[in-house]
């Protein structure tokens, strides 16, 4: 039991310090026939699907049916089409009217969405009497910087459905979902974007526990007690100056086993490993915190400034000025 608690501590310390921010939420309600193109973006996509139906595609999956009740997270917000059927023309998510219901919630209306019909066509009011399709969507932040190892390893479509089978947090998050869509009550907006937060990091969760059985590197770290501890020592204090001799001390190790396991886990030494998180990190303060690059070199250690920018170069393959210009 006490093996299974540590084991579990480690990967709880990691997931503690993943974020997920929202940044904003839609609700849509559309009438079919109807497409939405989501352009790429750094931020993490969300869907909701709370009545009808549609169909998803991204460049690298063919075209899959979601139903109500499903949802899927997109982590590194790739590119997609959701539709109400494969062949439908599509408009740009961005090019739709909308209506603030908060700060950083919408509701994107039906009219905005659908492809005229004929005036005189007599299937009008009996299309108008179908329920609309119904989605909740929304843009997620991440605390972690793109090229952050979990972000990486992560398939560029997460379904819940998938995962649900698995965690039995994910089923229930997706009925709370399901019955704030089809209550409608008041508030149901800010709820169903508190949910989607929820569900997010539970899907994140599900697949880093039981969706990777297969997994090597960085999943296996965290799964292994004593790697995953070292992991989470070093992504909780990146700007400390990790040794090796310190790295092993927090494994419960000697230096030679420590560096053995941890290369053979994670396929590159412990020096390479932590001059990448104190990178992707320092990344994260300049781009997002806009930190000054004196104040990042100092933080993490480095006597000065120049040196500082051509490890940041080395790992992250331009200097550190382009990052916050890039912001």
């Amino acid at each position: 039991m006490h093996d299974f608690l540590s084991e579990r501590d480690e990967l709880t310390e990691i997931l503690l310090g993943l974020r997920l921010d929202g940044v904003e939420y839609g609700r849509c309600v559309m009438r079919a026939p109807w497409a939405i193109a989501f352009p790429a973006q750094r931020s993490a996509r969300f869907h909701f699907v709370g009545n009808g139906g549609c169909w998803l595609r991204t460049p690298s999956t063919e075209w899959k049916r979601l139903n109500p009740g499903d949802a899927v997270l997109l982590p590194r917000g790739s590119f997609h089409i959701m539709a109400s059927a494969p062949d439908v023309p599509t408009v740009d998510i961005d090019s739709l009217a909308r209506v603030a219901v908060s700060d950083n919630i919408y509701l994107v209306g039906a009219e905005n969405i659908s492809h005229e019909r004929s005036a005189g066509d007599a299937r009008d009011a009996a299309a108008d009497a179908i329920p609309p399709d119904v989605m909740f969507c929304g843009a997620l932040r991440f605390n972690l910087d793109p090229l952050h190892p979990l972000l990486t390893m992560m398939p560029d479509v997460m379904f819940a459905g998938d995962l649900a089978k698995r965690d039995v947090t994910v089923p229930a998050l997706l009925d709370a979902m399901e019955r704030e869509v089809a209550l409608d009550r008041i508030g149901a907006c800010g709820i169903l974007a508190r949910l989607a937060d929820v569900l997010a990091a539970s899907i994140i969760r599900a697949w880093v526990e039981c969706g990777c059985s297969d997994a090597t590197g960085w999943i296996a770290a965290v799964r292994c007690p004593k790697i995953g501890k070292v992991i989470a020592a070093i992504h909780a204090a990146p700007e400390r100056d990790w040794s090796v001799p310190m790295l092993a001390d927090v494994m419960g190790s000697s230096r030679s086993s420590f560096a053995e396991a941890f290369t053979k886990t994670m396929g590159e030494s412990p020096a390479k490993y932590v001059a990448k998180v104190k990178m992707f990190q320092a990344r994260h303060w300049i781009a997002n915190d806009g930190m000054r690059i004196a104040v990042a070199a100092d933080r993490l250690g480095y006597d000065s400034e120049a040196s500082f920018s051509r490890a940041f170069k080395r790992v992250i393959g331009h200097p550190p000025s382009a990052s916050r210009v890039a912001a």
